[in-house]
């Protein structure tokens, strides 16, 4: 299968910080020392109950393939800013760290480390850009292509999304998380020859503008394609125009061929309107088996108002909506945007990781300190109760009931009863080598399937004021943190 890296080398794709505090661990001679930064975000997208993790193999990739080339050593070089022995160390850079990430496609929720590396200092800061850059994207359009299945409640939705996308690598990737996300497929043809995703497609607006009228346009691609005539109706009328033509198509071309029309296209107007009465068209001509597709600006919100009013149709094309992310539900603060941020949480010193935390004025910016567990809890009948963070040397014994702390709410005395618990994060890297064996674009795919349709509670795939999801930290855990708080805090009394 076709990789990203294959025919190019993405290794600079960072941010020039990146280079310059290399270049300053380097020039201080703190290259061998160990440090541990979690990747987390802080809100899930369009004000939901839950974000998919998507992305995990390209950034597999791009942690293999890792190098600066002659010519962009030769770039930095350019710049005037870099010594010419850190220069010559990049030379022959390649990552040597750990790894550890939830599996692609686990359901996440804000402020728990989706990510962590542990690595030389230097390699652990290279890498920041590219990991961001792949989580936050894809697990974007991973997480909206969920809600507009579950919206579209059973029918089929396929991603339209490639050229309203925000770049070429952006159109490809996102189709691969809008498969994920559970999309039929994609209109995309790179992602369906690198990654397996089924295509479709069939004809825009020109092809049937080309023609002199719009019986010999779809007449002619009938003729061309017998076995997947689809006809896009709306070029002039779908009413007065498209469906009779498309009719007559189907009983004067395809009938006499043995063949059916598969469906027909709307992709604009009124579409809970037309669909229905052009299903009563076809079916009054006997075309029962004929398909409705529809596009147009769709996404959860419009699909969902669609159901509502009982629209005729059977499949959804969604482009732009799903590929950026982007909503039409324009109330305050609903963003086309994830924002997984990259922190250091530990430093090793003396052979032991020291925590660090980032203190900050507005609460969502303080962070989890040193290296840690996260815990999926389930109930007796295998419901995700909550997430659990704990010390990174802790034991999770469920075997009898276990007393937590919500850091929301940290006098309230709770305990896990008769559950069990789940270790999220998995080793991917040791000392630079891949021992994950990465799992098929199809088991992701099942993967969040399964989840949303058997662990994930109904109150959390809500659209509006879903449930939230329940983020505990064991006493241990809690009381590090609150203690590097009060610790650091001391040099902002007033």
């Amino acid at each position: 299968m076709m990789k990203q890296a294959d025919k190019r080398n993405l290794s600079m794709i960072m941010d020039l910080y990146e280079l310059t505090m290399a270049n300053g661990y380097f020039n201080d001679g703190d290259i061998e020392t160990r440090v541990a930064f979690d990747v987390f975000y802080r809100k899930n997208p369009d004000r939901g109950g839950f974000t998919i993790f998507a992305g995990l193999e390209q950034i597999v990739e791009y942690v293999q393939d890792l190098h600066f080339s002659e010519e962009d050593v030769a770039y930095l070089r350019s710049l005037h800013t870099f010594t010419d022995a850190f220069l010559e160390y990049l030379k022959t850079f390649r990552f040597h760290g750990d790894i550890y990430a939830f599996p692609e496609g686990t359901i996440m929720y804000p402020n728990e480390p989706v990510l962590t590396v542990i690595a030389p200092l230097i390699d652990a800061q290279l890498v920041e850009t590219a990991i961001l850059a792949q989580i936050n994207h894809q697990s974007l359009v991973a997480t909206k292509t969920a809600r507009i299945v579950r919206a579209a409640e059973g029918k089929t939705v396929s991603d339209f999304g490639a050229r309203r996308a925000h770049n070429m690598d952006a159109a490809v990737y996102g189709a691969r998380a809008s498969y994920i996300g559970g999309a039929a497929g994609t209109a995309t043809v790179l992602a369906g020859q690198m990654f397996g995703i089924p295509v479709s497609g069939t004809m825009a607006h020109s092809w049937v503008m080309y023609y002199k009228d719009e019986f010999e346009a779809f007449k002619n691609y009938a003729v061309n394609y017998p076995d997947n005539t689809v006809l896009l109706v709306d070029t002039y009328d779908t009413i007065q125009s498209g469906i009779p033509n498309a009719i007559r198509v189907a009983h004067e071309i395809l009938e006499p061929m043995g063949k059916r029309l598969k469906g027909i296209r709307i992709d604009s107007g009124d579409l809970a309107y037309q669909s229905s009465k052009v299903r009563k068209m076809l079916d009054s001509e006997g075309l029962t088996d004929c398909k409705i597709i529809v596009s147009n600006s769709l996404d959860e919100h419009t699909i969902s108002s669609l159901n509502i009013q009982r629209a005729c149709i059977d499949s959804y094309g969604v482009g732009e909506r799903l590929i950026t992310g982007a909503t039409s539900d324009y109330s305050d603060d609903t963003l086309a945007l994830l924002g997984a941020v990259y922190k250091i949480v530990a430093v090793e010193e003396n052979g032991v990781f020291t925590p660090r935390i980032k203190i900050s004025g507005t609460v969502e910016k303080i962070t989890n300190p040193g290296l840690k567990k996260v815990y999926r809890i389930y109930d007796q009948n295998g419901k995700a109760k909550a997430d659990l963070i704990a010390k990174a040397e802790e034991e999770i014994d469920m075997s009898s009931s276990f007393r937590f702390v919500d850091p929301k709410m940290p006098w309230r005395n709770l305990k896990f009863t008769n559950c069990t618990a789940k270790p999220l994060q998995i080793k991917i890297f040791e000392n630079g080598k891949l021992v994950y064996e990465l799992p098929t674009l199809e088991e992701i795919r099942e993967y969040v399937k399964k989840q949303l349709e058997e662990e994930i509670w109904e109150e959390e795939q809500r659209f509006i004021n879903p449930h939230v999801h329940y983020m505990d930290m064991t006493p241990d855990y809690y009381e590090l943190k609150m203690g590097l708080l009060h610790e650091k805090g001391k040099a902002f009394e007033y």
